[in-house]
């Protein structure tokens, strides 16, 4: 386990996503209760909706959670320079935490940046490990 040391920031990044993703699910779920959304029925996709907008800023957290697993787990096991790791993640998920901030008030464009920012840092997190191998 010490040869995580090195990697202490990614490992907190970990943590972070899992509480990001349990704080996201809390507001859709305050919002499906507070709307009277009826479990099991389709929710309408309309951007106006603020639950429409919190269900679907979970559901693209989601998709690019696998992702972010597998290349830190790549990246610590082919333990390149840490503080490329640790910054990757870093860059990961000020990227998810921006994207869902934006998706939540309904600002479509700055929205897609940051969602080009946890993209850049699943890359990044990628590129390093490969490096580490070469």
């Amino acid at each position: 386990m010490e040869f995580l040391l090195p990697y202490k920031i990614t490992i907190w990044v970990i943590g972070l996503v899992g509480l990001l993703l349990l704080l996201q699910l809390i507001v859709l779920d305050v919002v499906i209760l507070s709307k009277k959304h009826i479990p099991g029925f389709a929710i309408e996709a309309n951007h106006e909706h603020f639950l429409f907008r919190a269900n679907r800023a979970l559901a693209n957290s989601n998709e690019s959670l696998g992702i972010f697993i597998v290349f830190v787990l790549f990246a610590l096991f082919s333990q390149p320079t840490a503080h490329w790791v640790n910054g990757f993640a870093v860059v990961y998920l000020f990227g998810r935490v921006g994207h869902m901030l934006c998706y939540y008030f309904n600002l479509k464009v700055i929205r897609s940046i940051f969602f080009v920012v946890s993209l850049l840092g699943l890359i990044g997190l990628f590129i390093t490990a490969i490096m580490a191998w070469l």
